[in-house]
């Protein structure tokens, strides 16, 4: 499987309130509405420079830390963000984006830049920054792993598959 897209680089420590702010928690319940505030904190320029399914968060250390709100990455995933790429990943949050089908890969992501173009292999393990012409190792996913984003998260496969493949 591969994904490509250009690059919306931030830094370390991204946490939950930062992917979607606090104070929208109970005032807005749809995620689509939801969504237009991605990283406003941040940047209130943000989702304008998303392009739908070609776009890909590259941030730093501990990108999802903070709270286990599962608004983070269903805001991140209906935004039309293709996948998330950074050093690490706080826990809770790594499996709550696989478990919704949000792709996430950890890389050394000092060498991509802002509008870098990628290339995302994840059979290979290998993220190649066309625009630079690099290739940076990533961990390849797992095979069960693709099978949930594919299927759009764990629910799905499930509803998709009705039985455990083991």
């Amino acid at each position: 499987m591969i994904l490509k897209g250009n690059s919306i680089k931030l830094g370390d420590n991204i946490n939950t309130d930062f992917i979607i702010s606090g104070r929208y928690k109970f005032a807005i319940t749809d995620i689509k509405e939801l969504a237009k505030h991605i990283m406003e904190d941040i940047d209130p320029d943000f989702s304008s420079k998303i392009t739908p399914g070609k776009s890909i968060i590259v941030a730093g250390e501990n990108f999802g830390m903070g709270s286990s709100r599962e608004q983070a990455p269903l805001v991140i995933k209906e935004a039309g963000i293709a996948a998330v790429l950074a050093k690490n990943f706080a826990r809770i949050f790594y499996r709550n984006a696989f478990n919704i089908g949000l792709c996430l890969i950890e890389t050394d992501t000092d060498k991509i830049n802002e509008n870098d173009m990628l290339d995302i292999d994840l059979d290979k393990g290998v993220v190649i920054n066309i625009t630079k012409g690099i290739n940076l190792e990533s961990k390849p996913l797992p095979g069960f792993m693709q099978e949930f984003l594919k299927e759009g998260g764990i629910i799905n496969y499930f509803r998709k598959y009705k039985e455990l493949k083991v």
